[in-house]
């Protein structure tokens, strides 16, 4: 099925911008500028939109500006003003079971712990794609929020920057070969590794 929407999670403010919970924002933001595309604020859907046309498809970017755990307001307000399906969405975000940098898709399961998936699957239902980008899982005993709210290392910054591109080349593969051929590909590429050690400062 084609792709009608491609959305990225993340909390608004510049407090948030670099924390490990806005990556969703920073990839589709990454995907508005390869595109040339222009976000523009759409207040009764409470957020950020922009159009670009990959394959020869016209696609919506949006960033919800509802904070993480009320993704799903924003993103079923424009699935409903937008009038389509749930399987044509692709939301992309951050996931802490999977090693720093890897990317893999699915579209089945629970919110596993996320609150930005938690509100998608209540005012959404299931069925969307999930681009899941890790940042791998806490290294230390605190608190989970803390982890996700806190920002990357120096090092840390730097390979996710470097799988930017392979993030964009993905999202172009999904709109153009469609599910199936892109999660075969994607989800069994290993990421290079990020040679980088905890830090407890971050």
């Amino acid at each position: 099925m084609a792709v009608s929407v491609i959305a990225g999670l993340g909390n608004p403010g510049l407090e948030y911008r670099d924390t490990r919970h806005n990556v969703g924002f920073q990839v589709v933001d990454q995907l508005a500028v390869a595109c040339r595309a222009e976000w523009k604020l759409q207040k009764r859907l409470q957020a950020k939109m922009a159009k670009v046309t990959i394959a020869g498809q016209s696609i919506i970017l949006v960033k919800p500006e509802t904070y993480m755990n009320e993704s799903g307001v924003a993103l079923g307000a424009v699935m409903r003003y937008l009038k389509v399906p749930v399987e044509t969405i692709v939301v992309i975000y951050d996931e802490i079971n999977l090693e720093l940098g890897r990317c893999k898709i699915t579209i089945n399961g629970s919110a596993g712990g996320h609150n930005g998936v938690a509100s998608l699957l209540k005012h959404m239902g299931s069925g969307f794609v999930r681009y899941r980008i890790g940042i791998g899982g806490n290294p230390h005993r605190g608190d989970l929020i803390n982890w996700v709210l806190g920002k990357f290392t120096n090092e840390e910054n730097i390979h996710i920057q470097s799988q930017f591109p392979e993030y964009i080349d993905g999202l172009r593969l999904l709109a153009e070969q469609g599910t199936t051929i892109a999660m075969n590909r994607i989800n069994t590429r290993i990421s290079p590794p990020s040679n980088h050690e905890p830090d407890s400062n971050n």
